[in-house]
């Protein structure tokens, strides 16, 4: 299993008024790990008031520009992101976990890609219109960005460039919903919106693959609504900022299981409650899991099921496919048999 590395602050940049964006100076012997696909992250890591702490953060550059760069919104009490946004700097030093995620766009010639976007929801996007528009000249990228003014947006200077260097291939759209301008549509992504540039504006274009990202309510919508102008499920991809509100409905049963955890080529056996969670109960143990939000939200924490069975409480992540293999979200995870066997290094 890959490992966190040590890396330098090379800058940090001020965004927004609450928001900045940190490039790491990655070292020519780390260029390997820290290849990405458009659309990963990476997981950060710090000891913040004399505990440990773990964000997960989608990477904003594209493969191409040989460029760590991940941006942090400054959210209500977060400890993180509070950190980030006052007090890092050029010079300082993070652990970074190598780059992971499922939410990735591979472009290809002669396609139509569609992003609706809301807040820092636009970070992982922002990879993926540089890649389609560096790599694919056939391809299109159509982005509808939500925020509440023109002042709050972040990467706006960096999206309008990119509209004036790729006037042919990629539309961009603002949405504000605290502020009136001309060039932009005012209200919030619901699906009046949605409707108003997939059956209006943009009528014209046949999309392949529509890709969301930012609060639950809005990727629901926006789901929803495209499937009713006839995008299939499978042309649809969402990542959530947040941890979903939606639980699976299922019974956790009282009783103890026995669990074998197969982590760094390591084999560590201990027994847990079955109401617990399988990745709290590794950490309790003493087991360096891989993990980030804790919410079912990133994918850090994947392991597999190889004997006995478990169930998540959330999942918005994995496919009907990964979770038949026995692929589980650790952090969502509880034992139902007896014995149960995972393993984190073969996922």
């Amino acid at each position: 299993m890959s490992k966190y590395y040590t890396l330098t602050i090379q800058k940090v940049i001020k965004e927004t008024e609450d928001a900045v964006s940190i490039v790491f100076d990655v070292p020519a012997n780390l260029k390997e790990e820290f290849s990405f696909k458009a659309g990963q992250y990476i997981t950060l890591k710090t000891i913040i008031n004399g505990k440990e702490v773990r964000r997960a953060y989608s990477i904003c550059a594209s493969p191409k520009s040989n460029e760590l760069k991940v941006a942090v919104k400054a959210v209500e009490n977060g400890v993180f992101s509070t950190f980030a946004t006052t007090s890092l700097k050029s010079g300082d030093s993070l652990d970074v976990f190598v780059p992971e995620g499922k939410f990735v766009l591979s472009p290809e010639a002669n396609k139509n890609y569609l992003a609706f976007a809301a807040g820092s929801g636009i970070t992982p996007v922002l990879s993926m219109i540089k890649t389609v528009l560096e790599t694919e000249k056939s391809s299109t990228f159509t982005l509808v960005y939500g925020n509440k003014s023109a002042a709050n947006t972040i990467f706006k200077n960096q999206l309008d460039a990119l509209l004036e260097q790729y006037p042919n291939t990629f539309k961009l759209n603002y949405v504000f919903s605290q502020e009136r301008v001309s060039d932009a549509q005012f209200g919030r992504i619901e699906k009046g919106i949605t409707n108003y540039f997939v059956k209006n504006i943009h009528k014209e274009i046949s999309f392949d693959a529509a890709f969301l990202c930012g609060p639950e309510e809005m990727i629901n919508i926006v789901s929803d609504t495209l499937k009713e102008n006839n995008f299939t499920e499978n042309t649809i991809h969402f990542e959530l900022f947040t941890a979903s509100t939606e639980e699976n409905n299922i019974e956790i049963e009282e009783g103890k299981t026995e669990v074998t955890v197969l982590l760094d080529d390591e084999e560590t056996t201990f027994t847990m409650n079955k109401t617990d969670d399988i990745l709290a109960a590794s950490l309790r143990n003493n087991l360096d899991a891989p993990y980030s939000c804790q919410g079912g939200v990133c994918s850090s924490c994947l392991c597999k099921v190889i004997e006995g069975e478990a169930v998540m409480t959330k999942n918005s992540i994995l496919t009907d496919g990964e979770v038949e293999e026995g692929v589980v979200l650790a952090c969502q995870a509880h034992p139902t048999t007896s014995k149960i066997i995972i393993d984190f290094d073969d996922v």
